[in-house]
C-alpha cells in the first residue's frame, strides 16, 4: 500500500507537469521553420513538441505472507510407572487337630406295623326296576251337536182392501185390487256341527322303583403286625481332621502410578514474512514528437502564433 501511494502520487505530479508543459514550443525559427519560394519542393513544416506517455515498468514489491512453522515446546505429561509396594495378606495354611464326630450306625429292632387286610361283608343296596302302570290321561275328541240357525226368507204375502193409485191426464182415477208382496222372514234352519270334548283315557307307562338287594363286598380293616427294621443310631468318635488357620504375610506387589514428565513437542504456528513481488506500475515519460504543419491556399489569412 505504501508503494501504491508513492506510484500515485508521482503520477499525479507528472500530470501537472504535463500539462503546464503540454504546449507548443517555440524553437529557432531558422531550425523549425524554413520560407521556402513556392516552386520548391522540401520537407514538410512542422515543430518539435513535447508528449507525455505512460510506460510499462515493473516494480518490486514486499508482500507480506503466513508462513506454517514448528516450534518446540515442552510439554509436562503424566505416564505410568510401576512401583513395587509390600501389602498384607492372610494365607491359609492345613495343621492337624482332633475332633469328635458323631458316626450314624444301623440296629434292627421290632417295630408294629398295621396291615391292611380285606374281609367279607354284606351290604344292602337299592337295584332301580322299571314296573308297567296306568296312567290316566285327558283326550280331546270331537262329538256332534245340532245348533239352530235363522236363515233370510222372502215370502209372498197378500194385502187386502183397495189401493188408490192416483191420476191420469185425463183425470181418471186408479185403483187395485187384493194386490201381493214380498215380506222378509226368518226361518229356523238345524246344522250339525263338531264340538271338542276332554275324555279321560288309560294309558300304560313305566314307574321307576328301587329294590333292595344284598350285595357281597369286600371291607378294609387294619391288623396290627410286627416286622424288622433298621434304626439309626449316633455314636461319638475321634477323628484327625485338618484344621484352615490364616497366618498373616507380606508380598510384593507391583503398583502403577504416574508421574510427570516433560516432553518436548512441535507445535504448528503461523509466522508473518516478506517476500518479494513484482508489481506492474505506469510511468510518465516526455518524448520529443515531429508534429507536421499544414497550410493552407489562402496564405493571407494564416496567423501563427510566432508572427504576432
Amino acid at each position: 500500500m505504501r508503494t501504491l501511494a508513492i506510484t500515485v502520487g508521482d503520477a499525479l505530479l507528472c500530470f501537472t507537469f504535463a500539462v503546464a508543459l503540454a504546449v507548443p514550443i517555440k524553437e529557432n525559427s531558422e531550425v523549425s521553420r524554413d520560407k521556402r519560394s513556392p516552386g520548391w519542393h522540401s520537407e514538410p513544416e512542422g515543430v518539435w513538441e513535447k508528449k507525455l506517455v505512460w510506460k510499462e515498468d515493473w516494480k518490486q514489491i514486499w508482500k507480506t505472507e503466513k508462513k506454517l512453522i514448528w516450534k518446540s515446546e515442552w510439554k509436562k505429561e503424566k505416564v505410568p510407572a510401576w512401583k513395587t509396594e509390600k501389602v498384607q495378606q492372610w494365607k491359609e495354611e492345613q495343621v492337624p487337630a482332633w475332633k469328635v464326630v458323631q458316626k450314624p450306625i444301623w440296629k434292627e429292632v421290632q417295630v408294629p406295623i398295621w396291615k391292611e387286610v380285606q374281609v367279607p361283608d354284606w351290604k344292602k343296596v337299592s337295584k332301580p326296576v322299571w314296573k308297567e302302570i296306568q296312567v290316566p290321561v285327558t283326550k280331546t275328541i270331537q262329538v256332534p251337536e245340532w245348533k239352530k240357525n235363522f236363515v233370510p226368507e222372502w215370502v209372498k204375502e197378500g194385502v187386502p182392501g183397495e189401493k188408490y193409485l192416483g191420476k191420469d191426464e185425463h183425470g181418471w182415477e186408479y185403483t187395485s185390487h187384493d194386490l201381493w208382496r214380498k215380506k222378509l222372514v226368518w226361518k229356523p234352519v238345524w246344522k250339525k256341527i263338531w264340538k271338542p270334548v276332554q275324555k279321560q283315557e288309560w294309558v300304560t307307562d313305566k314307574k321307576l322303583e328301587w329294590k333292595d338287594e344284598w350285595k357281597q363286598i369286600w371291607r378294609t380293616e387294619k391288623k396290627q403286625a410286627w416286622v424288622t427294621e433298621k434304626k439309626q443310631e449316633w455314636v461319638e468318635e475321634k477323628v484327625q481332621v485338618w484344621k484352615t488357620v490364616k497366618k498373616e504375610i507380606w508380598v510384593p506387589v507391583q503398583k502403577k502410578i504416574w508421574v510427570e514428565k516433560w516432553k518436548q513437542i512441535q507445535v504448528p504456528v503461523w509466522k508473518t514474512i516478506e517476500v518479494p513481488a513484482w508489481k506492474k506500475v505506469w510511468k510518465p515519460v516526455w518524448q520529443k514528437v515531429w508534429v507536421p504543419i499544414h497550410h493552407e491556399h489562402h496564405e493571407h489569412h494564416e496567423h501563427h502564433g510566432w508572427d504576432k
